[in-house]
């Protein structure tokens, strides 16, 4: 029997995922990971990207993640999630018009601009765009 773990994605509102996986790939403040069973312990920042998860019966679900962070357990993977989403549940046009704005801001900053939140809102709309866009 191949070895699996659990993975739950939890946001304030629900709980998005209680299943049990083969693998998760994820992007963390310190850049891409893949998790499979087994994993030594670590705790690390999540940033805003599209996870993979590589579901028991082999068939791979995608998921965005906005901001949060991720306990890595050897046999269990609990993301905390400010904000995930499926993308039966992404917009698209909603997620062009927000990352429009959110570039308007950073090239033409205004007096009151908040670059720094500018750029996470760019970042959200960029993954929850690429989870609807890009073939996987």
């Amino acid at each position: 029997m191949e070895a699996l773990m659990q993975l739950q994605i939890i946001t304030p509102d629900r709980l998005m995922c209680d299943e049990s996986v083969k693998m998760v790939e994820m992007r963390t403040a310190e850049g891409e990971i893949g998790v499979l069973p087994g994993h030594i312990p670590v705790t690390v920042m999540m940033a805003p990207g599209v996870t993979h998860i590589t579901m028991a019966d082999g068939s791979i679900r995608h998921i965005a993640i906005h901001d949060g962070f991720v306990e890595i357990q050897p046999d269990k993977v609990s993301i905390m999630a400010e904000i995930a989403e499926w993308p039966e549940e992404v917009d698209l046009d909603r997620a062009k018009a927000a990352l429009s704005r959110a570039r308007e801001r950073i090239t033409n900053p205004g007096p009151d601009t908040d670059i720094a939140r500018a750029r996470r809102a760019w970042a959200r709309a960029a993954a929850r765009i690429e989870l609807l866009t890009r073939e996987w």
